[in-house]
């Protein structure tokens, strides 16, 4: 990936603009994670949570490029606390009657072992907590490890609230740099959290992009910018979003389909595009 593939967070650190997403690899982690750097990647998202992801292969793969002589500091590497609800109770990766602190510095370990790393470029919870006490606690506890230099950033997943949002915001110390969200019809593409995001320089990242949206790939306008750049409906949705300030993650384990969702970077849309784009999501 080329300097202008890249953007810079509020917190100085330097993020790709597409990400690779490890969800529901299970044993063929490792092996994906290699073949998504080797192609071009420099960018990848895991979770501290056995039920859908394999945070030790992700490990396995990106240790194995590191060999082959990638730096760490060319990598940009995310991962997350997952609370107890969203955890499998067979496969917990901490102290499931510890303390909510407790359990975000166990499973920020965890996540260090996993990932065969010292540091993390960013730390996201992965859902809120059910009620503001605990997203406190479990904030705080990141904002501790955020301060002892073990992530360089701090995010948050899953919240399809703005005044969650901006309370979390309102009330913490270290503010969060990143937002990861589903980007689809249901939550209005997440219209006033995207502007609060952009007014307080919070990085906006999409997942499930292309599946959730299977009506706007399918729109005439995609269509006509596909025959125009020669692309396929995916590639110009990613674009958009590059071009729009949103990070998308993929989770393809297709490596034509990895290369081509490098290549968006090959084309560029015109500002009037982008906006016939924008004009799918109302």
């Amino acid at each position: 990936m080329k300097q202008d593939h890249f953007l810079t967070s509020a917190y100085d650190v330097r993020m790709p603009r597409i990400i690779y997403g490890t969800a529901w690899k299970q044993e063929r982690t490792a092996a994906l994670v290699e073949q998504a750097i080797e192609t071009g990647f420099r960018g990848i998202d895991t979770a501290c949570q056995p039920k859908h992801y394999n945070e030790a292969g992700v490990g396995e793969g990106v240790a194995a490029c590191l060999k082959g002589g990638l730096k760490r500091s060319e990598l940009y590497l995310q991962t997350k606390f997952t609370p107890l609800n969203g955890q499998d109770p067979q496969r917990l990766p901490y102290d499931a009657n510890a303390a909510l602190s407790e359990q975000v510095a166990q499973s920020f370990q965890a996540s260090l072992k996993n990932l065969q790393t010292s540091y993390l470029d960013c730390l996201v919870l992965h859902s809120p907590l059910a009620n503001q006490q605990q997203m406190q606690q479990v904030w705080q506890a990141m904002e501790r490890i955020f301060h002892s230099g073990g992530a360089k950033q701090l995010g948050i997943s899953n919240c399809y609230d703005l005044t969650q949002l901006e309370e979390l915001y309102r009330t913490a110390e270290v503010k969060p740099a990143v937002l990861q969200n589903r980007f689809y019809a249901d939550t209005n593409y997440d219209r006033s959290i995207r502007e609060f995001c952009r007014q307080q320089q919070i990085i906006y990242q999409s997942f499930w992009t292309p599946t959730a949206n299977p009506n706007v790939l399918a729109h005439a306008t995609l269509k006509n910018l596909t025959k125009k750049y020669q692309r396929s409906a995916a590639q110009v949705f990613y674009r958009y979003l590059t071009q729009t300030g949103i990070i998308p993650l993929t989770g393809t384990s297709s490596a034509a389909h990895m290369r081509e969702d490098l290549a968006i970077f090959e084309f560029e849309l015109t500002a009037e595009e982008c906006a016939a784009v924008e004009m799918l999501l109302y």
